[in-house]
């Protein structure tokens, strides 16, 4: 649901950068949030299988770190206010931990094979 939501506010708040970052940073930084939560939806529907449910959670970790570089760059660039920065690396830095937990911690997610 968070991963959504940031992905949401990125599709937001990207609108208004330069109509020149059609095709570089505006279709980059919403790739890598919109796949976050497509990569998290695979993930679940994964969980019979511990190593590709990993696997997929540790694709969402590198886009969700892609989409927070992304963001620094928007920031630099003068696309995004601090405050915005601020609030959506802040939700990056959420997703990350959870993410992170989930990736250490796999077996409350998985499903149980029956014998």
């Amino acid at each position: 649901r968070k991963a959504y939501r940031l992905a949401m506010s990125i599709y937001r708040i990207s609108r208004d950068f330069p109509k020149e970052e059609l095709y570089g940073l505006t279709s980059q930084i919403r790739r890598s949030s919109r796949s976050v939560c497509l990569n998290l939806r695979e993930a679940w529907a994964k969980r019979r299988y511990p190593a590709h449910f990993v696997s997929k959670l540790t694709d969402c970790d590198g886009e969700n770190s892609e989409t927070d570089t992304a963001l620094d760059l928007a920031l630099d660039c003068g696309y995004i206010t601090r405050q915005q920065h601020q609030d959506l690396t802040q939700q990056c830095a959420e997703i990350g931990r959870m993410l992170g937990s989930m990736i250490s911690r796999p077996e409350p997610f998985l499903i149980q094979q029956s014998s």
